[in-house]
């Protein structure tokens, strides 16, 4: 294991244990220290015995391709992630800050759009995207909050600073995984926490369930709350079951639900309808009410919207919460946070460029082999485009999408996401990284303890998603001075 780490290079990144001159940082010492002094086969016996009881605990996710839905065990590396509880204060504060802001927005695009007559966001980007929901104007959820459970995704760059890569609004995925992770890093590695003080993860159902019960539009010491699902073949399914199973919640799909003449929402039990009154959705708005969407979905409930609207039922997340999950209004969010709040932003944003605009545009065009591109609307890691690791055919491919349709792309600078020491074959390797915290917002605003760090698996590659072939890692805050 020595020799592992004696060949470990931290290459031209800033990476997240060891330091430019090959030193642990302060805060991993204990943790390498311990690592270097396994002996040779432990770690692959310890790695082996995490792949196991990731079988057993049946955690999963589902890739979905061309030749079917395929269902493959979650990506571990034991190495954890480590980062001072100073450090932290000052993200968890910025993100706090953000979700703030975000959810004035969405509430003020579907009542009284200050934001445009002031000339902050144009008009036309709202409400012009496929996320701004016409069926949503008017409604006012309780505490003006829409987006309850953001997960916004972070990077380190070579500067050392975390910025915010984007802002997930919609059904957020992945805090399952953060929570799976701690387990089984206390399974095959225990000895490792002895010299650490670790903010707790695994109080994140409870947390959830709070949020979520302070919605209620009944005043009960226990309202009846759901987690609606698509089903058993979504991939995130595994996680639908163990929240709903964390919070005591029943987990449902849309044919376990009504509306009955009243306007509210009824879930069916052997023992007859129970009203429900708070519904966690984790269906896509466009499936939710076949009545307010799409009339040939399956998935949803009809009338779910009426009671919503007749605030006989919370929502989380609230349908038109997507409206802020764009990649395009992205690059307003730092002008939100001082038009609403009148505060500066606390945490960076990434420089963005948006094709919309035809300055920005000709960048782009003229700069294409060395940006990022991205679709405005698309999640999972598809559909982008990484400059400098493709040919110029599809550079040119892009540029052909960017003039066909600019408002649906933008471009960023190709970052130096930070990198981690990660276990590959029988080697400890850097890898790139991402951290995906979670926000929750109801009458409280509360962030998880550090997050879901996603792991590019594949030497060199700047995508981390599990659905590309990425893998993940438990990640630590650690309080006190190290």
């Amino acid at each position: 294991m020595k020799s592992r780490w004696k060949n470990y290079r931290a290459s031209d990144y800033y990476d997240e244990l060891i330091t430019a001159k090959g030193t642990p940082r302060q805060v991993a010492r204990p943790a390498v220290k311990l690592l270097g002094e396994l002996p040779e086969d432990d770690l692959d016996a310890r790695r082996a015995a995490a792949e196991l009881a990731i079988r057993e605990m049946g955690i999963s996710f589902t890739v979905y391709s061309e030749a079917g839905n395929i269902d493959r065990a979650w990506p571990f590396d034991l190495i954890p992630r480590v980062i001072t509880g100073r450090e932290w204060t000052k993200v968890r504060r910025g993100l706090e800050q953000r979700s703030r802001a975000l959810n004035l927005f969405i509430n003020d695009v579907y009542n009284k759009q200050k934001i445009f007559a002031d000339g902050i966001v144009p008009a036309e980007t709202v409400l012009e995207s496929s996320n701004f929901k016409e069926q949503c104007m008017g409604a006012s959820p309780r505490f003006g909050v829409w987006a309850h459970i953001c997960g916004s995704d972070l990077i380190r760059n070579r500067d050392g600073h975390f910025y915010v890569l984007e802002d997930n609004l919609r059904v957020p995925s992945g805090v399952s995984y953060m929570v799976e992770n701690r387990e089984i890093t206390k399974r095959v590695l225990p000895e490792i926490f002895k010299d650490y003080s670790i903010l707790p993860v695994d109080d994140y159902p409870s947390q959830l369930y709070r949020t979520l019960a302070a919605l209620s539009p009944r005043d009960r010491k226990r309202p009846v709350i759901v987690v609606l699902t698509p089903g058993i073949y979504n991939s995130a399914y595994f996680e639908h079951a163990f929240l709903a199973q964390g919070m005591g919640a029943e987990l449902v799909e849309g044919a376990d639900l009504f509306v009955d003449d009243d306007d509210c929402v009824y879930m069916r039990t052997v023992d007859g309808p129970v009203r429900v009154d708070v519904i966690y959705r984790r269906i896509d708005e466009d499936f939710m009410d076949p009545e307010a969407f799409r009339e040939d979905s399956v998935l949803g409930v009809a009338g779910l919207m009426r009671a919503w609207h007749g605030g006989n039922v919370a929502i989380a997340n609230a349908p038109g919460s997507g409206v802020a999950d764009d990649k395009v209004i992205y690059a307003f969010v730092p002008d939100m946070i001082r038009y609403y709040l009148n505060e500066k932003p606390l945490i960076r944003s990434v420089p963005t460029y948006l094709c919309m605009r035809e300055k920005d545009r000709e960048y782009v065009l003229e700069n294409i082999g060395d940006l990022v591109v991205k679709p405005a609307n698309e999640s999972g890691g598809y559909g982008i485009m990484v400059g400098p690791h493709v040919d110029k055919a599809t550079h040119r491919k892009f540029a052909r999408l960017i003039e066909k349709d600019p408002r649906n792309y933008i471009a960023q600078p190709t970052l130096a996401l930070s990198t981690a020491p990660t276990y590959i074959g029988d080697d400890i390797q850097p890898r790139h990284l991402d951290l995906r915290p979670f926000i929750l917002q109801s009458r409280d605003t509360w962030v998880t303890p550090g997050g879901l760090t996603r792991v590019a698996m594949v030497e060199g590659s700047l995508v981390v998603n599990s659905s590309q072939g990425g893998g993940s890692k438990d990640t630590w805050i650690v309080e006190g001075r190290l």
